[in-house]
């Protein structure tokens, strides 16, 4: 069973900027896509950006494209980052970490970014952005 752990969310103004971790507990011999999604209040929850583990590939949805960028801790593989900069408003939402092991929907030729492409999920962590 693979446990996630979100932290790093917090309320910050337009502009600012935060990093959200993410600490997983799995095999460090085995590769997993991870992905970082969110959910605002009447929304459904969408895929952020995500990240093969096993060679670093990436996605990003466009509304975060050159502002979010995800990583994976270079020592301790299972810790994952989520950098948000020039947060706006409607970045406003619960984000969660959640990951899948590789094969199928998962490796270097693709990165999951829908909801049922993941089995293993975070509580997640609130991010706030005033205006």
């Amino acid at each position: 069973q693979v446990q996630l752990v979100e932290s790093g969310g917090g309320s910050v103004q337009a502009g600012g900027s935060l990093r959200l971790s993410c600490v997983a507990s799995v095999d460090t011999y085995r590769r997993y896509c991870v992905g970082w999604f969110r959910q605002a209040p009447g929304k459904e929850r969408e895929a952020v950006a995500a990240i093969y583990t096993g060679g670093g590939t990436t996605f990003y949805a466009d509304s975060v494209k050159d502002r979010f960028t995800i990583s994976q801790e270079y020592t301790a593989k299972n810790i994952l980052y989520l950098r948000m900069n020039s947060l706006k408003p409607e970045d406003t939402a619960m984000y969660y970490c959640a990951a899948v092991a590789t094969g199928g929907a998962c490796g270097t030729w693709y990165t999951p970014r829908l909801v049922h492409e993941y089995d293993y999920w975070g509580q997640g962590t609130q991010v706030t952005v005033s205006s």
